[in-house]
């Protein structure tokens, strides 16, 4: 499962199995993070902009007030790779 391949239908089952709240969604990994204003949700994509950089590696994501939309895509490899799967692991750790 290297960090640029696309992960096969199976990997992405077995990995979304230890992702609490992320689905498949058109061929993206998908979640919804809520939280009881704009200004925890806006620090909430603040930390994870963070990560996202250094890792080099960008979410596609919307936030309307209290909610923070998610998906997560390799676009050079066409799908979810294990990047995908390590920012949406970090961004579940920011969230608690």
């Amino acid at each position: 499962m290297g960090a640029g391949s696309k992960l096969s239908r199976e990997e992405i089952e077995q990995a979304l199995a230890t992702l609490s709240g992320w689905s498949l969604a058109e061929g993206k990994l998908h979640r919804e993070f809520r939280f009881p204003d704009f200004v925890r949700a806006f620090g909430f994509m603040a930390r994870c902009a963070l990560i996202a950089e250094a890792m080099d590696h960008h979410p596609e994501w919307c936030n309307v007030y209290g909610r923070v939309s998610v998906d997560l895509i390799t676009h050079t490899a066409q799908g979810v790779t294990a990047r995908d799967v390590e920012l949406a692991q970090r961004m579940n750790e920011l969230a608690d």
